[in-house]
């Protein structure tokens, strides 16, 4: 029986061209700013995204991390939206990091109201000042959703009035950007600070890069290596990064027709998932019991992850085939009978 894992596109592996540039690269020290790859990397990612630099690390919550580091002070709050990944999903790391505090504002559908977010920016010496307003997008927990660029517009012209940085995690930002029908740099336009992950939809094994402009690329890259991201001869993992910068835009669309096609099926086999959710290559549905939905399911050969007691996620990626929704939802109706 053939395994469907969708547990994540974290789970993809790397495609057999990936393979081949990753044995050939041309490497040199990262540290020492000496590996022509990750350099090569790093320039195409800031001229495709429109921003001055960009520093290649291991991971989505070391970009992010450094992101809050450089913006905040120990005992600021950074206004989030509900559920943000840099909260639920990178282990405390903002309070051992940079001692920063959240303020999350309501989000439906990950979309925050601006004028919430103007009413919680902080100024009173008697309050815990605001340092960094951050947005997801695509935004994980509400279901991968998008973030409308008119929102992220409003969200951004708050924070200036307020004299505040912005930061974006964008580790899914092309999947925003191929539902939006735009290019990435439209997504990212507007953000101090930018986080990019390849090695979710797009494939890449290992990496991520953290967008900014030249005058902070000194002090992104002192805290890169204080956190351990100082990979040496990285460029054997850039490689990868490259061929899924330039090519995974393209296979997300078939990602984000899989998710829907499974979503539409889930629901006719009387399952409750929020049709309005399903905007990108995420499906979220509401069972009794999670972990033991997820373990008959993996008795079919079909891998998920329970999110919490009664929430299960299915994620679409590049290497399920094109029958895996229909696939999926026939040994599921069969495991109902």
């Amino acid at each position: 029986m053939t395994i469907l894992d969708f547990r994540s596109d974290t789970v993809t592996r790397p495609s057999p061209a990936m393979r081949r540039a990753m044995a050939e690269a041309e490497v040199g020290d990262d540290v020492y700013r000496e590996d022509p790859t990750v350099n090569r990397l790093e320039a195409q990612a800031a001229e495709m995204l429109g921003f001055e630099r960009a520093v290649y690390m291991p991971s989505g919550t070391m970009t992010n991390q450094v992101a809050l580091l450089v913006h905040t002070r120990r005992g600021q709050e950074i206004i989030l939206t509900e559920g943000a990944h840099v909260y639920e999903f990178e282990p405390g790391a903002m309070a051992n990091l940079s001692g920063a505090s959240p303020r999350f504002v309501r989000s439906p559908y990950g979309v925050p109201d601006p004028e919430e977010v103007r009413r919680a920016i902080r100024t009173s010496p008697h309050q815990a000042p605001t340092g960094l307003v951050a947005l997801e997008n695509t935004h994980n927990t509400a279901g991968g959703t998008v973030v409308p660029l008119a929102v992220q517009r409003a969200v951004q012209a708050v924070a200036r009035e307020a004299g505040l940085p912005v930061h974006l995690d964008g580790a899914r930002l092309f999947n925003a950007a191929v539902a939006l029908g735009v290019e990435g740099r439209e997504v990212a336009s507007g953000f101090d600070t930018v986080s990019i992950c390849l090695s979710k939809g797009l494939g890449a094994p290992v990496g991520s890069l953290l967008l900014g402009p030249a005058e902070l690329e000194g002090e992104i890259r002192r805290y890169r290596k204080m956190l351990g991201g100082g990979m040496r001869q990285a460029g054997v993992l850039a490689a990868a990064g490259l061929i899924a910068l330039t090519e995974g835009p393209a296979a997300l669309a078939r990602d984000h027709t899989l998710a829907r096609e499974l979503a539409e099926g889930l629901v006719k086999l009387g399952y409750d998932v929020d049709l309005k959710s399903v905007q990108t290559n995420m499906v979220f549905a509401r069972v009794a019991d999670a972990p033991g939905f997820a373990a008959r399911l993996k008795q079919a050969g079909i891998l998920i992850n329970a999110l919490g007691p009664d929430r299960v996620r299915f994620v679409a990626h590049r290497d399920l085939p094109d029958e895996a929704a229909a696939e999926a939802l026939r040994r599921i109706e069969a495991m109902q009978g």
